[in-house]
């Protein structure tokens, strides 16, 4: 295939970006989104000029990192999918295919395509645990018995990887999917009901306090989201965080 590529170039946070145009041929269908980046910065470095910058890492749907907008959509046009995951024969041969970091002010660019999303993990560390000591100390499974409905929701809220495409996907930018399936796959379990009240609280003031906007209830975010991540679980932490409140 022969495309043209449309690439944001941005040398970091302070500078001022702009969409570059990038003629590619010989990409095949098989190829992977990030194969086919690899592909354009080979001829660049061969050329001598600066290659593309763009995070990732696993290239196996697990990490996260492959935070691209592309055409408009958080990791491109099919579903259920990461961009590393992203297959070259959803395009045709002579597609203009614009390339861009997902947009957020709570997701700096740092250079071209790569923005910091460190916010997620302040989310995280504000609650996102539980305070268990198996630090040398060997104990037995939590025998409480755990309804299977709970424990299917829980593991499925736990497939959220944090690639931020639910923050790129809402006009808002609101990371409520992403902070409440990090509550909920708590929520759910005996072990995370001892810090259920703190942890909600924290997770939320940490999002608000990190500049995320809030829910636009179209639910776009879980139509991005490359794991299905439901909106019942902004549902559940909208609960978990009211009952909080009322408690506190």
């Amino acid at each position: 295939m022969k495309l043209t590529l449309k690439i944001w170039r941005q040398k970091n946070n302070k500078a001022k970006g702009e969409l570059k145009t990038y003629p590619i041929d010989g990409i095949e269908g098989d190829m992977s989104f990030l194969e086919m980046l690899d592909v354009l910065n080979e001829e660049l470095i061969n050329k001598g000029d600066e290659p593309v910058v763009f995070d990732h890492d696993c290239r196996e749907g697990i990490c996260g990192s492959c935070s691209l907008q592309i055409n408009g959509e958080p990791h491109g046009p099919d579903r259920l999918v990461t961009t590393c995951q992203l297959h070259m024969r959803m395009f045709k041969d002579g597609d203009t295919i614009t390339i861009e970091p997902f947009r957020a002010n709570a997701f700096p660019v740092i250079k071209d395509l790569m923005v910091d999303r460190s916010s997620f993990e302040r989310i995280q560390q504000a609650g996102g645990y539980v305070s268990v000591n198996t630090s040398g100390n060997t104990i037995d499974a939590n025998a409480i018995p755990v309804n299977k409905q709970d424990a299917d929701d829980s593991f499925n809220a736990a497939t959220c990887i944090g690639c931020g495409a639910c923050v790129a996907a809402c006009k808002n930018a609101s990371a409520m999917l992403f902070t409440a399936a990090k509550v909920s796959q708590f929520a759910l379990l005996p072990q995370g009901k001892v810090e259920a009240t703190e942890r909600v609280l924290n997770m939320v003031a940490q999002m608000d306090k990190e500049g995320f906007g809030n829910c636009t209830n179209t639910g776009a975010c879980e139509i991005e989201c490359p794991k299905g991540i439901s909106l019942e679980n902004i549902a559940r932490m909208n609960r978990e965080y009211l009952s909080a409140s009322l408690k506190g």
